[in-house]
């Protein structure tokens, strides 16, 4: 910028008086510090103005970052879960073409069991076996041995 000092002031502001003369020189320093504060002013706004489309660069540049790196993590993530998820695929398949049970997603995840329909039979035959309209004894679960509890004296 340019350096003013203070003898260059002085000489600046006996030129002026001397142009201007000592009744128009008040009103005229007045207007060069109107328009001094208005080009501030100006300047002041457009460095304001600059600074905060910086930020929002900055910002729009985060955030890009951000969404990179979230996309890598999910990459990965969708990769780990391919590599788990490959082996047993393949081990299902080899179960199923080996006749091993089927695993039944409603019970939980356990294999269907093969004796359940034998069961149903045993059950069938022993009803048949039972005159009409007697049902099946089921048994009695015998009460298991109980030592007495005393509520005083314990120690």
């Amino acid at each position: 910028m340019i350096e003013i000092s203070f003898g260059k002031l002085v000489l600046l502001a006996l030129i002026a008086l001397i142009v201007l003369g000592p009744e128009k020189l008040p009103g005229a320093a007045r207007t060069a510090g109107a328009l001094l504060r208005r080009v501030r002013n100006g300047w002041d706004s457009v460095r304001a103005e600059v600074e905060r489309e910086l930020e929002v660069e900055e910002i729009r540049r985060t955030a890009r970052e951000a969404a990179a790196q979230a996309e890598a993590v999910q990459k990965e993530v969708e990769a780990g879960v391919k590599q788990v998820r490959e082996p047993l695929d393949e081990a299902v398949a080899t179960m199923k073409s080996a006749g091993a049970p089927a695993v039944d997603a409603a019970s939980g995840g356990a294999p269907e069991s093969p004796a359940a329909p034998v069961a149903d039979a045993v059950t069938d035959e022993a009803q048949a076996q039972l005159p009409l309209g007697e049902p099946a004894a089921e048994p009695v679960p015998q009460p298991a041995a109980r030592e007495p509890e005393s509520s005083h004296g314990r120690a």
